[in-house]
């Protein structure tokens, strides 16, 4: 079966130069021209992918993305947000309406499908592999690939595709800094030009999930000018710093 694109671009000749190169790529291709059309190709399909323009007619790329994440039927499906808007900042609101990647216009054709074909392998088709040499579990996480979740310090804590990836490339290296380009490559499966942003806005929301104060980590820390280091307890630490976390939730849950 082909992978299934939902296109939701109101510019009809972008739209058809778009689904036009899909569709020959070999992708069965959905149209919108509008946000509200958008999302109700999105209930109707379940699509694989969601390409999402942020200046949209009725309802705006950003709601509807945020709408689409809100949304237990359509908020595991990855977005990837296609915009004339360049500035970091845009980038970043992109992000943080739950955007998994982000292509600024004018683009390539190529490159598109690159994203497209990257954000699918990790989605699609299966969650991670289960290799003999892969780390799922140390201290006080365990990560459960199946649900796209994390059990840390025994709760489950819901992921996305993305955050789920990131955090797998981590933990697979935990206690050492990885470089923000070995995580481009490993996380977003191509390696565009020093991305530092994208890695950002998504160690932030990973933060705001796993740690107790997200504007103090204990846990994702920032190597500055070398990249990002999962550090883990074990032991007696991981023993005190249990009622730490169990804290904070019970606080952020009141």
């Amino acid at each position: 079966m082909k992978p299934c694109i939902l296109l939701i671009e109101d510019d009809s000749d972008m739209r058809d130069l778009v689904a036009g190169h899909l569709e020959h790529g070999g992708f069965d291709v959905q149209r919108a021209e509008d946000g509200i059309k958008g999302q109700a190709l999105a209930l109707q399909f379940a699509p694989d992918l969601v390409l999402l323009d942020l200046m949209l007619p009725k309802v705006d790329g950003l709601t509807l993305c945020q709408r689409l994440r809100r949304d237990e039927r359509t908020a595991r499906i990855p977005i990837l947000m296609l915009t004339a808007l360049a500035d970091t900042k845009d980038k970043v609101s992109g992000f943080n309406s739950g955007a998994d990647d982000y292509l600024t216009k004018p683009f390539d054709l190529e490159e598109l499908t690159v994203r497209v074909k990257a954000l699918l392998r990790r989605t699609e088709y299966a969650p991670l592999s289960t290799q003999h040499n892969e780390i799922l579990s140390f201290g006080p996480i365990t990560l459960v690939p199946e649900r796209f979740e994390a059990i840390w310090f025994d709760q489950p804590v819901r992921l996305t595709h993305l955050e789920f990836e990131l955090l797998h490339c981590l933990l697979q290296r935990h206690g050492q800094t990885v470089s923000p380009s070995l995580i481009l490559k490993e996380v977003w499966g191509y390696e565009p030009d020093d991305d530092i942003e994208t890695i950002r806005v998504h160690v932030r929301h990973l933060r705001t999930k796993l740690e107790p104060d997200p504007r103090k980590p204990r846990f994702i820390k920032t190597v500055y000018g070398a990249g990002y280091c999962l550090e883990l307890p074990n032991g007696d630490q991981l023993a005190a710093l249990t009622p730490v976390v169990q804290e904070a939730r019970t606080a952020q849950a009141s």
